[in-house]
């Protein structure tokens, strides 16, 4: 589904609002927009908003780029699963995960069964784009950026592909995929 411009009323998001009982939990590769779009779907649908990756870096008292690069992937990803399991548990409303969250077995069947995984998707171009505009990505700093882009969106389709929702990001407000969250969310309900 594509992210297109849509005018749900507020009623009618006030109405839904009180039938999402679960968690909307945002997986897919890092520069698709999670975290803003998050903060608007939040807002829209009047609930707070929780980036798992603010929740580790909180409970690690570090960066990520320094946890990756003291402990290694392996350490973060068991540390990112912990931290997402609470945040679910807390009965967050609108949690952002990271880009890797959604493949770890653990994560993505706690994310199934106990909250609304949306899967925000866009074209590699845009990726390259948005994630060029920060330096603390660090699987990006393994190589050419777009390869390594384009590598994950391919290993990485399959498990977000179990997402509940599927939304296409396009250039444009990040009102307009929150939007199309929301209405997939009602559709899907």
């Amino acid at each position: 589904m594509s992210a297109a411009r849509s005018s749900t009323p507020p009623a009618e998001l006030a109405a839904l609002a009180a039938r999402v009982t679960r968690p909307v939990v945002l997986v897919g590769l890092m520069g698709v927009g999670k975290t803003t779009v998050g903060r608007k779907l939040a807002a829209m649908l009047g609930r707070d908003f929780v980036d798992a990756d603010e929740a580790i870096v909180e409970a690690a008292q570090r960066s990520i780029p320094e946890i990756f690069e003291t402990y290694g992937e392996a350490y973060f990803r068991d540390g990112e699963r912990r931290v997402i399991a609470r945040l679910i548990e807390e009965g967050h409303g609108v949690i952002a995960t990271g880009g890797g969250a959604f493949i770890d077995p653990a994560t993505r069947a706690t994310v199934l069964e106990k909250g609304i995984a949306v899967w925000i998707d866009c074209d590699i171009d845009t990726l390259v784009e948005r994630t060029s505009r920060r330096g603390n990505r660090p699987l990006l700093k393994q190589g050419n950026p777009r390869e390594i882009l384009t590598r994950l969106a391919h290993e990485r389709a399959p498990f977000y592909a179990q997402a509940h929702i599927h939304i296409v990001s396009e250039i444009g407000p990040h009102a307009d995929t929150a939007r199309a969250i929301i209405e997939a969310i009602d559709r899907w309900l």
